[in-house]
C-alpha cells in the first residue's frame, strides 16, 4: 500500500466470499481472540460470582456463572460487530484513495498515542475499578436468571469500556497479530488483577509505555523514506 504498509486481510473480501461469510469468519476469530484475550483476567471474577451466589442458598450458581459469562462476551461480540463495519469502511476508502493510505502509518500512531493518554483518564479508573468489584460489594448479588444475565451486560460494557484503548491498538496494528495480542493481553490481566492500590498506577505505568511506542511510530512514520 501507499505509505509503505500492508492491510489486514480480515478486512478483506477473497475470491468467491460473500460480505456475510466475512462477517462471519470474522466474528468468529473476534470471538476466539476475545475469549482468549479476557478469559486470565474474567476468571477470577467468575468465579467470586460464583462462590458468592452459592452463598446464598442458590442450587445451580454454575448455571448462572456461565450465563454471566454470555452476557459479558456478548458485549464483545457486538463491539466486534461494529469494528468489522468500521473497518471494512476504512479499507475501502484506503484502497480508493492513495493519500489516504500513505498517512495510515502516522495515523497507526496517533492512535497508540492517544490510547496511551486514555490510561491516564478518569473514565478510565472508574471503569477499571467497575471491572475489580467484588460481586456483592455494593448491591445484593444477582442471583436469578435475569439478573446475572443484566450483571454480565454491565460488566461487559465496563470492561469494553475500560479497554477501548488497548483494543483500538489491536485494531490498528492488526488484529491477526499474535504478539501485540500476548502482550495486550499481558496489560490487560495484570491491571485487572494487581493488588487494589496499585490497579490504577499499574493502568497508568501502561499508558506511559504506550504513549511512548505511539511516540515512536509517529517518528518513524514521518522520518525520511
Amino acid at each position: 500500500m501507499p505509505g509503505g504498509w500492508s492491510m489486514s486481510m480480515a478486512w478483506m473480501r477473497m475470491c468467491g466470499q460473500t460480505w456475510p461469510g466475512v462477517a462471519t469468519s470474522f466474528l468468529g476469530m473476534w470471538i476466539a481472540m476475545m475469549a482468549a484475550m479476557m478469559l486470565p483476567s474474567l476468571a477470577p471474577g467468575l468465579w467470586r460470582y460464583r462462590q458468592a451466589v452459592r452463598n446464598t442458598g442458590v442450587t445451580h450458581p454454575g448455571r448462572l456463572t456461565v450465563l454471566v459469562g454470555v452476557g459479558y462476551f456478548s458485549v464483545w461480540t457486538a463491539f466486534g460487530m461494529a469494528a468489522f463495519v468500521l473497518g471494512v469502511a476504512l479499507a475501502a476508502l484506503e484502497m480508493q484513495m492513495p493519500a489516504l493510505a500513505r498517512a495510515v502509518p502516522i495515523a497507526v500512531g496517533v492512535v497508540v498515542l492517544i490510547a496511551g493518554a486514555f490510561q491516564f483518564t478518569t473514565w478510565k479508573a472508574h471503569h477499571l475499578a467497575c471491572c475489580r468489584e467484588t460481586p456483592g460489594a455494593r448491591s445484593p448479588v444477582p442471583a436469578d436468571t435475569g439478573t446475572a444475565w443484566r450483571y454480565g451486560l454491565r460488566l461487559g460494557l465496563h470492561c469494553s469500556y475500560c479497554c477501548a484503548g488497548l483494543t483500538a491498538i489491536l485494531l490498528v496494528i492488526g488484529v491477526m497479530d499474535l504478539r501485540a495480542m500476548a502482550v495486550l493481553t499481558a496489560a490487560i490481566t495484570v491491571e485487572r488483577l494487581a493488588p487494589a492500590p496499585a490497579g490504577k498506577h499499574v493502568a497508568r505505568a501502561i499508558g506511559a509505555v504506550v504513549v511512548g511506542v505511539g511516540l515512536l511510530l509517529i517518528a518513524l512514520a514521518a522520518g525520511p523514506g
